[in-house]
Order: structure tokens, then sequence, then C-alpha cells
């Protein structure tokens, strides 16, 4: 009998790629599971919209497929997007909540921490990322993993947002999500459901 397996969408954060260390360290787990035709971690677009193009094109490809997206920081707020567009489980980790109000900080060139690339941030990065916000319906789709000392996003903002979802608040940590490794099998098996 064929196994059938979900399919994982990785959606890293703002200025970040697939070579992220949470992205590395999910690829290298799935791939050990004999599961890397399952993973998949597009590098997004800098710009929202165009963002949102590519994983339009991604869920697509993958229709009558099980998803679980995964999503890290700006990534987590395009989990959110997913689940309430695609009706796919997510795993929130150190998700941004509300990003368009803090677009302000960012506006001018700003440099891909991975890739070295340069990005221009205008204002009107702020209206395409606020057309994507969506309240969460169907909590039993989200599962929020956040660690208090994250220093760059308040992480009480999104315990609160996603309240009613399954919650693992760590304390301590930080942006990054220190020992992400070892609660990858537990991410496995929230996507399958489980």
């Amino acid at each position: 009998m064929l196994i059938h397996h979900p399919h994982i969408i990785y959606l890293h954060g703002f200025l970040s790629s697939p070579l992220s260390q949470k992205a590395k360290d999910m690829a290298a787990w799935m791939e050990q599971q004999g599961l890397q035709h399952y993973f998949h971690c597009p590098q997004l677009p800098m710009h929202p919209n165009e963002a949102g193009v590519l994983l339009h094109g991604l869920f697509f490809k993958l229709a009558h497929e099980d998803i679980c997206v995964v999503g890290s920081s700006l990534g987590g707020f395009f989990a959110t997007w997913a689940a309430e567009t695609f009706g796919c489980r997510v795993v929130l980790i150190n998700p941004a909540v509300h990003p368009y109000l803090k677009i302000n900080d960012y506006l001018g060139p700003q440099k891909n921490y991975q890739t070295g690339e340069i990005h221009m941030i205008d204002p009107c990065f702020a209206e395409q990322l606020q057309a994507f916000e969506r309240q969460p319906s169907k909590l039993e789709r989200y599962w929020l993993l956040t660690q208090t000392g994250d220093e760059v996003l308040d992480y009480q903002a999104g315990v609160d947002f996603y309240s009613g979802c399954r919650q693992t608040i760590i304390e301590g940590g930080n942006h990054a999500f220190v020992d992400f490794e070892p609660w990858l099998p537990e991410i496995w098996r929230f996507a399958q459901g489980k």
C-alpha cells in the first residue's frame, strides 16, 4: 500500500532565504527520513504581491496534496494567509503579526542576511503586506511555536493573535529560535494531522 505523505512548504522570513539555519535543518531532517521530495523551500520574492503569485503557483502545482506550511517570522505571516486561502495546516515559528506596521523602520536599501542581495523597501510594501493579513479561523490547523526571548518581534503579540490555537511558548531563546532541530519530528507529526 502506498503511504501518502503531506508536503511541507517552508517559508523563510524577511531578508532571509532557503539558506537560513532553520530551513537547512528542516531540509536535512526531511532528507534523512527519505522525505526530500515532500519538502519545498522557495526563495520568496521581496515584494509581497510577487510572493503571493509564487505561493499561488506552488499550491496549484501541489493541488490535491496534503500540505503543511512552516513559516518563520514574516514567513509565518504568509503561512497564515496560506492557511486561510488554501485550507492547509501551519506551524508558526516566532511569527510576524501586523508586520506592515513595522515597515517604516526598514525603508530604503536592505541587505539579505544570507545572499547579501540589496533590496529597496518602499512605502507601498506596507500596503501590499496589509492586503495579505488574515485572521486565523479553524484554529485546530494552527500551531504556534514561540520563544519569549525574541529580540526582533514581541512574542506576546503572536500569543494573543493566535489565541485558541495550539501554542508552545518557550522561555528564553531568540528570534532565530534556539534548538529548532529537536522539534522537527513533532512538526512532521503535526503535518500528518496527528
